[in-house]
């Protein structure tokens, strides 16, 4: 199971449908227009064209440039943008036109701005609020370097989700993540939750394929129901290109089938667990399935 996956063919299960139509041209086109980017093609996300078809995308805030190089991200790493103060507006204007239900916003990391970027997150679930005042609204964050107060600003504008990924085990973060670092990530799940006072779900999610073992994804799993995430994906990795890091394994469905058993027995309210299952892959219904466990109808959305 662990030979060198980079030599293999792409197992069946791997291979993406093709959708055709007009639709993802509009998506598109949409896009383009308000000058927006997406984390769907800066990563280089394989559940694009199927996203996109359903006029669905995952805005990426505050420019194509991250301040850190992890090695098994498809972001550029460069001189971050200057950061644009309509940007938020013109996210919430996108949404509205897709006509969203529940709306994804993740972003590069800017450790060169004074609050990491948390009061732009905050000013956009402000202005997708404005629009869509019915839809869920997921954010997925970079870590702010642990720090409260920029976890306190983007709590406060009451997002449905508050997603920060812990990516991979423990003994890979140092060589995989670079500058983040296990524990702290798992803290920020944490601190997220207390300092909402529960009102915001908090999500995370971890790839598989890079050297880890099954016991060590247990592991992550343990740690992050530990920290009170109350929902968890977990994805086949898949390297951008031959510069990143090296797959070390195709993992079957089987096996994600049980992580995603072991998980719901742990206590997640809701799990994804499959070979093309990405961060923010079909987010809505995943947030359905929790409140659906917590006997809730509809999205929490704030008082």
């Amino acid at each position: 199971m662990h030979e060198n996956a980079n030599q293999l063919r792409l197992p069946e299960w791997m291979r993406v449908k093709v959708h055709t139509g007009n639709r993802r041209q509009e998506t598109a086109a949409a896009l383009g227009e308000l000058k927006l980017n997406t984390v769907c093609e800066e990563a280089k996300c394989p559940n694009l064209a199927e996203c996109w078809h359903q006029h669905s995308a995952t805005y990426m805030l505050m420019g194509k440039n991250c301040t850190r190089a992890c090695r098994f991200c498809a972001i550029g790493y460069a001189r971050p943008e200057t950061l644009d103060p309509e940007e938020p507006e013109r996210v919430a204007e996108a949404a509205e036109r897709m006509g969203l239900e529940y709306v994804v916003v993740t972003s590069v990391a800017r450790d060169d701005l004074p609050d990491e970027g948390a009061a732009h997150f905050a000013a956009t679930v402000r202005a997708l609020r404005a629009r869509l005042p019915k839809a869920g609204i997921e954010i997925l964050t970079p870590d702010f370097s642990g720090r409260l107060e920029c976890i306190q600003t983007v709590v406060d504008s009451v997002p449905t989700v508050f997603n920060h990924n812990l990516e991979t085990c423990e003994r890979l973060t140092p060589p995989v993540r670079g500058r983040a670092r296990y524990h702290r990530s798992l803290q920020v799940l944490a601190d997220a939750k207390r300092l909402s006072k529960g009102t915001v779900l908090t999500k995370s999610g971890i790839m598989v394929g890079l050297g880890e073992t099954d016991e060590e994804v247990l592991d992550c799993m343990r740690d992050l129901r530990a920290a009170g995430v109350d929902i968890l994906t977990i994805g086949q990795y898949l390297p951008p290109s031959r510069k990143h890091w090296k797959l070390k394994r195709y993992v079957r469905p089987e096996q994600f089938e049980s992580w995603k058993a072991l998980g719901e027995a742990m206590g997640f309210g809701a799990v994804a667990s499959g070979p093309m299952v990405r961060s923010s892959y079909k987010a809505g219904l995943l947030v359905d399935g929790k409140l659906k466990e917590q006997g809730q109808s509809g999205l929490i959305l704030p008082s």
